[in-house]
């Protein structure tokens, strides 16, 4: 039944009266009837039936989008990612009408915030590394065959150690060797410090872990490239020392190492658990300089292999050539120099360098206009563009040698003053 209004009534003035009625004439019950201003015509009901059969499909942004897919259970997968992750509403989602607008934004849309933690970049590239470097082949070697091991551990009949542990003297380029094989081989790590396995909160140290872990498989899944988690300095942050003080963050990080060793494809960061939820395998590289310090039972075999790097004098001498080449510092002088200065670590040689540019940066300073004042005048000429030009030393062998006598004789003053036994000349020596 279709009613019709003349929309002509509607502009006279209405007036209500008070009918009484009878019970026989009591106004039939059309509490079930539909109704509708539409017009008569037959295809056009056929039309809007057929609409109310099946429901209207929602629009989608776009047929290649991920913001609307669904999980397994058909609902929403990234508002169940945000539900399930740990964190606080503003890292996980900020919709509109529970945080202030301000803060919900309107890039992606008034609830789209919950990726926030994805966007973050932590992986590292390094296009600071321009030039042509030297690359120990053992060392080359010994990464690179951990690293494919690691990738190739399903269809290998054997027992992959997770974790690569490169450890040696200080100075030898045991983290700058290793960033040179990731870009040569097209790694995206991540990498990590030891400054960062220690934190006020318990349980943030070890939860980082996992988070870096994870986004390193995130790169492998997305990105289709080879990460790897590296950890740089961890005797620093988890070695014994004297009578340093054991703490809960410590013994959650080694706890956290050695379960990935054991479970390197279920990793958890306090979300519920899913089936699903499947890590790729990533390898992990640790440098130090000591691992005795360490607890035994997270550099067991199995868990972690050992490789102690220790630069021959041909891989030390071939290392500096390279970092003296465009000096035009022959190999022949290289040695020499090497030689003139035995047991040194390789950044020795390229502090011994970098020394020789400061009679040319204060030469630079003078003819900026002096010591004085030079702050604020520097920030000045450099944001209008008239700093004088910088004129690099001439690099000679005997300057080299010279720096690296001076380097020297500092290095013999640190042994032999011993400064604090003349602040405490009071204490027994033991």
């Amino acid at each position: 039944m279709a009613l019709f209004f003349n929309t002509n009534l509607l502009r006279a003035p209405l007036t209500f009266h008070s009918i009484p009625l009878s019970p026989s004439k009591q106004f039939p019950n059309y509490s079930s009837l539909s109704v509708r201003c539409s017009s008569t015509n037959q295809q056009s009901d056929e039309i809007r039936d057929s609409d109310q059969d099946e429901p209207k499909k929602k629009k989608r942004l776009s047929e290649q989008s991920s913001w609307e897919t669904k999980d397994s259970d058909g609902k929403d997968y990234l508002y169940r990612l945000g539900a399930e992750a740990d964190n606080m509403n503003i890292a996980v989602g900020a919709r509109a009408g529970v945080i202030d607008s301000l803060f919900a934004g309107n890039f992606l849309g008034k609830d789209s915030d919950i990726v926030f933690d994805y966007r973050q970049k932590v992986t590292r590239s390094f296009q600071y590394l321009q030039g042509d470097y030297y690359i120990a082949p053992v060392f080359l070697d010994k990464v690179v065959c951990h690293i494919v091991k690691n990738y190739i551990s399903h269809i290998l009949n054997a027992k992959v150690p997770l974790i690569l542990g490169v450890w040696g003297g200080k100075g030898q380029g045991k983290s700058f060797q290793t960033e040179l094989i990731f870009q040569a081989m097209g790694i995206e790590p991540v990498i990590m410090s030891a400054g960062e396995l220690e934190s006020e909160r318990a349980g943030e140290p070890g939860k980082l872990i996992r988070e870096r872990y994870r986004t390193a498989s995130q790169v492998v899944q997305n990105q289709g490239k080879m990460s790897v988690l590296m950890i740089n300095d961890i005797d620093a942050g988890l070695g014994r020392f004297g009578n340093t003080q054991v703490t809960v963050n410590n013994q959650i990080v080694v706890g956290t190492l050695m379960n990935l060793c054991d479970n390197p494809t279920r990793v958890s960061v306090g979300q519920d658990w899913r089936e699903g939820d499947i890590t790729h395998r990533i390898p992990i590289i640790v440098t130090g300089n000591d691992f005795s310090t360490m607890y035994a039972t997270l550099i067991r075999d199995g868990r972690m292999e050992k490789f102690y790097w220790q630069p021959t004098q041909e891989d030390i001498v071939n290392i500096v050539c390279r970092m003296y080449e465009k000096d035009g510092i022959t190999k022949d002088e290289v040695a020499t120099i090497v030689n003139t200065f035995p047991n040194q670590a390789l950044d020795f040689y390229g502090a011994m360098r970098s020394r020789t540019y400061d009679q040319s940066i204060l030469k630079w300073v003078d003819d900026s206009g002096g010591a004085e004042d030079i702050g604020r005048r520097f920030l000045r000429q450099r944001k209008k563009g008239e700093l004088p030009v910088f004129i690099p030393p001439e690099q000679t062998v005997e300057a080299l040698l010279e720096s690296g006598h001076s380097l020297t004789k500092e290095q013999m003053l640190i042994m032999e003053s011993k400064l604090s036994k003349e602040y405490m000349k009071n204490m027994d020596e033991e």
